[in-house]
């Protein structure tokens, strides 16, 4: 595995990968766990060669002291990589990736400022930046993203629409821990009490798949889930939202059509997310 901190570096790995066939791209923050494994494996499945890149994105934060603690665990990320299979890891400075004669940002004017984008501003403007940024210096043929980050995963998929960017994206099913909390880099900041909390996001999920194939609305699901994330007093919620999942459009009323549930809440002070995909039945 050849390890990448210019972007000359990792140009001229994907070259040689290129040889041999289609190259995959799993673009990351580190702090890796097997949800992030998932998307290699999804990688490594469909094409020659696989790069990753760990880079801790500074323009996605709003708050500086998450940037700081953010984890940082390279040895244990490359490792990770190296035994799944990955040809070759980027890992930049900040320098390599945002220089200071900058001006260019990537935003979708629709998508980053509604639902989450309310919830964390300017977030999906630094990840579409980043992201397009990645897109460019790698040259993959196709990328992975988690759908546990269902808005992300929108966000970027218009991005690549709008800008013709030549990557197909492909969304991998959310992996979660074994008692159903979506995994994510940012549990292990979680307290040991607000751990044993946090699964009341996917209880709140489940019980509003339930109501809405039962018959009942929107509306009333979305109650349902704020009705449960109040029954846990360490979680504060932050918000629901019941979408279309193309056009992001709110969804009401009974269930005739997918729809896709996303749901953020604090514990402590750390935000996470979390999102159901139902279907009528």
């Amino acid at each position: 595995m050849k390890i990448c901190r210019t972007i000359a570096e990792i140009r001229a790995a994907v070259q040689e990968m290129r040889k041999n066939g289609s190259v995959g791209l799993v673009t990351t923050m580190g702090a890796l766990h097997a949800g992030h494994i998932a998307l290699v494996n999804a990688a490594t499945q469909a094409h020659a060669g696989v790069v990753a890149t760990i880079f801790v994105n500074p323009s996605q934060f709003g708050n500086p002291s998450d940037l700081e603690t953010y984890p940082r665990t390279e040895e244990q990320d490359l490792a990770m990589l190296r035994a799944a299979g990955v040809g070759a890891v980027f890992l930049p400075a900040v320098e390599e990736i945002y220089r200071a004669s900058d001006e260019t940002i990537v935003e979708t004017t629709g998508l980053a400022h509604v639902f989450h984008g309310l919830v964390r501003p300017g977030h999906y403007r630094g990840v579409a930046t980043v992201v397009t940024k990645l897109f460019n210096i790698v040259g993959a043929d196709a990328a992975y993203f988690g759908e546990k980050d269902y808005q992300q995963l929108a966000v970027i998929r218009r991005m690549v629409y709008d800008l013709h960017v030549p990557i197909a994206i492909h969304g991998v099913p959310t992996v979660r821990e074994a008692d159903g909390v979506a995994m994510s880099s940012r549990n292990v900041r979680l307290t040991p009490e607000h751990r044993a909390a946090a699964p009341i996001l996917i209880a709140a999920l489940t019980a509003a798949e339930a109501l809405l194939h039962a018959g009942e609305t929107v509306e009333t699901a979305a109650e349902a889930i704020a009705a449960t994330i109040r029954t846990q007093p360490l979680a504060v919620l932050k918000a629901v939202d019941i979408v279309d999942p193309t056009t992001f459009a709110p969804a009401s009323g009974p269930l005739t059509a997918p729809v896709g549930i996303m749901v953020s809440a604090e514990f402590g002070d750390i935000l996470l997310i979390d999102q159901k995909e139902v279907s009528p039945r």
